[in-house]
């Protein structure tokens, strides 16, 4: 089953750190779905936002475990997920990053 671009970019994720590379670095992260890979990523990126990516990086975020007081079982707190890191050209950006400076 072939996923739409517009499937495969889930959410942005706007963090301190984000803030950080988006400022310095012209890296943006995007949450993403489960089965996307770098050409996925970056032709969503670039055909959404009319951009040129330069690279894609891909980090599977492990699920957030806990344990319970009176049990003592483990508990998942928040689920896995899948993030991408895209470097853009210098002279482009992402409006949806830019309201935090």
């Amino acid at each position: 089953m072939k996923k739409s671009i517009y499937e495969v970019l889930r959410r942005p994720l706007v963090t301190e750190k984000t803030n950080y590379q988006v400022s310095k670095l012209h890296q943006y992260v995007f949450e993403v779905s489960r089965d996307a890979n770098r050409s996925l990523v970056k032709d969503a990126v670039e055909t959404i936002f009319d951009v040129t990516v330069l690279r894609v990086n891909i980090i599977n975020v492990p699920a957030k475990r806990t344990r319970r007081a009176r049990s003592r079982r483990m508990a998942v707190r928040n689920p896995a997920y899948k993030k991408a890191i895209v470097t853009l050209a210098p002279q482009d950006t992402i409006e949806i990053f830019e309201g935090v400076e």
